[in-house]
């Protein structure tokens, strides 16, 4: 029990009493005195309960360390200021199939502005897809759903096995290097930032954007997105503004791609949501209600065990650690991907990346900042409601029994992988659950669908970074802002 704990059962015990008092007043019909009497008494009662949330939730925030302040720091870790110029580069890479070999995926097709630069789809689709980006989406599945990118500058470990990661557990800091999957290993290590180094990579992913047919390892693929981008007299004007050595006649390496496409993903920070304004003072930032979820986030409700706000956790609501959640496993009808197991329907997670058996089904806890904006969750878009996916927390061996397909899109409604292996290595933190009266449960939903969310990073907003036409000339993709707003 936390020092708040004494304190959130005082505040729903004040709660009861300004029940009882409503009670009181719609029971004196007559007498306007006692009108006035139960009316004053409910004001008092709601004004002392309300100041003694905030002293509950200020402390427990001072307690964590919690500042509202992470955004802020971006260009101070980064010792510079942020390059505006070589950030519309990578914007105009984003959107563009240029650097994709398959020629019909780009950086946005799995991490759209539709939906906070995340995917939108449960199962990701890479190559080989219909075009279009949003519900609509067709073709081949991969094996997992793509994370947003937005703040991913503020992240020490990437992807949902963790196979992109900083050693120093700072994403700014290379000093102890940057590790990744073999061939590239650490000899990404040289760049500045995790992101710099992690733009190397999405280019040579097959399923993602290279396709089956071009004929080479990943230096070759490179090669060939390098060939492409140097041939384009728009791109190589571009990359001429903001890099004086192409300015005087060199070629377009790969460190200027990955530096033009990090640059775009640092200016994508948005961590300026309710929960930050409340923490630097602005007291009616957060609603009653959003302020009673909060406490229970932070508190009874354990969410916080895992979506830290402290230390390496950079306040993005995850600790970057592996945890086995008992996910009800998913494998669509038809994947460019063989999934694990004897049924090919599981996904080891950690264990693809580590080789340990010991590591199988765990995945990294998913940052919840801005997670309104996802059409699905769990590294499988196992559930498509966010309530849903917060109930299943709170009970994850309950959940994982209960748990259908059955709202998920017809080519993932198939039978579920095993479910008592994944059980049997459940997380201590999730074995005992929660439980929550139905106004609590609402409290939590609200904190964490409105409270985390930075009104920027809406769709409405990000939808004016979509190019109007792509330098390389070839055909955009088509985004469904409209749908998206709707879902």
């Amino acid at each position: 029990m936390t020092a708040t704990e004494p304190r959130w059962a005082a505040i729903r015990d004040r709660g009861g009493r300004m029940r009882r008092l409503a009670t009181l007043l719609v029971a004196c019909l007559a007498p306007a005195a006692c009108m006035d009497a139960a009316g004053t008494d409910i004001i008092a009662a709601e004004s002392a309960a309300s100041a003694e949330l905030d002293v509950a939730l200020r402390s427990r925030l001072a307690e964590l360390g919690f500042t509202g302040r992470i955004e802020q720091t971006l260009e101070e870790r980064l010792g510079r200021r942020l390059d505006r110029r070589l950030a519309d580069v990578g914007r105009l890479l984003w959107f563009d199939p240029i650097q994709g070999l398959n020629d019909d995926n780009a950086c946005a097709g799995c991490h759209s502005p539709t939906h906070g630069f995340g995917d939108t789809q449960p199962i990701a689709i890479g190559v080989d897809n219909n075009g279009i980006v949003g519900p609509d989406r067709a073709g081949p599945r991969n094996q997992r759903r793509s994370p947003m990118v937005i703040n991913t500058a503020f992240y020490p470990t990437m992807m949902w096995n963790s196979r992109f990661h900083a050693r120093s557990g700072d994403p700014f800091d290379n000093s102890a290097g940057f590790v990744f999957p073999e061939p590239e290993g650490m000899t990404l290590s040289y760049l500045p930032h995790l992101l710099t180094a992690q733009a190397f990579i999405p280019p040579t992913e097959r399923v993602e954007a290279a396709g089956f047919h071009f004929v080479g390892d990943n230096e070759d693929i490179r090669n060939e997105v390098l060939r492409r981008l140097n041939a384009s007299a728009s791109y190589r004007q571009r990359f001429a503004r903001a890099f004086p050595e192409i300015r005087a006649g060199g070629a377009i390496t790969f460190d200027h791609f990955a530096r033009a496409i990090a640059e775009f993903e640092f200016t994508q920070t948005y961590a300026d949501a309710p929960i930050d304004r409340y923490a630097r003072g602005h007291r009616s930032a957060l609603s009653h209600e959003e302020k009673l979820g909060a406490l229970l986030f932070f508190g009874r409700a354990r969410c916080v065990q895992c979506h830290a706000v402290t230390g390496r956790s950079n306040e993005m609501f995850s600790d970057f650690e592996q945890h086995i959640a008992g996910i009800p496993q998913i494998a669509p009808s038809f994947s460019n991907l063989e999934f694990d197991g004897p049924a090919g329907n599981e996904d080891f997670g950690l264990e693809q990346a580590t080789r340990n058996a010991a590591d199988r089904y765990a995945f990294r806890t998913s940052p919840l900042r801005n997670v309104a904006l996802q059409p699905a969750f769990m590294h499988n878009g196992a559930f498509v409601h966010l309530e849903d996916a917060i109930r299943y927390h709170l009970d994850a061996a309950r959940g994982s029994g209960e748990y259908t397909s059955v709202d998920l899109p017809p080519d993932l409604q198939g039978g579920t992988g095993p479910v008592a292996p994944v059980l049997e290595r459940l997380d201590p933190l999730l074995q005992k659950g929660v439980e929550l009266t139905p106004e609590e449960f609402d409290a939590l939903v609200a904190f964490v669908r409105d409270g985390l969310l930075d009104p920027d990073a809406r769709p409405e907003r990000l939808r004016r970074l979509v190019p109007r036409k792509l330098p390389s000339g070839m055909d955009a993709l088509v985004f469904q802002f409209e749908r998206a707003r709707s879902h």
